[in-house]
């Protein structure tokens, strides 16, 4: 197991922190969202070349918003793990996730052997 889960956890509480700025960056409040915000939608003119690029800006938001989101609740995951004591342990296999994987990737929660069993049969 790996040894320093401390630094890990801190680590990740920073890189959360981040991630939420720049997702809140990207975003507005809106009380019809399930999250309570919404990607802002650029305004660039009424031109019909203004309007595309309007679209294809607000398509790239959207993305971002997803893959932070997605970061975003790794994350937590990855410190409720920490949390239950769980941390580092495969969540299909219960065996250690092996510390390299975790310095690598601190959000891990499955072992290698795991992984590439789940990706050979998503092939």
């Amino acid at each position: 197991m790996i040894k320093d889960v401390k630094k890990i956890k801190e680590e990740l509480v920073k890189r959360k922190e981040q991630l939420l700025k720049e997702l809140k960056e990207l975003s507005k409040k809106d009380s019809h969202e399930e999250d309570g915000s919404s990607a802002v939608f650029p305004e660039f003119g009424d031109k019909p070349d203004e309007n595309a690029q309007e679209i294809s800006e607000y398509s790239t938001i959207i993305a971002t918003e997803k893959v932070l989101e997605k970061a975003i609740n790794e994350i937590e995951e990855t410190l409720k793990r920490i949390e239950n004591k769980t941390y580092g342990l495969c969540k299909y296999c219960k065996k250690e996730i092996g510390e390299k994987r975790l310095l690598a990737r601190p959000t891990a929660s499955s072992c290698i052997d795991c992984k590439k069993k789940l990706q050979e049969e998503n092939v």
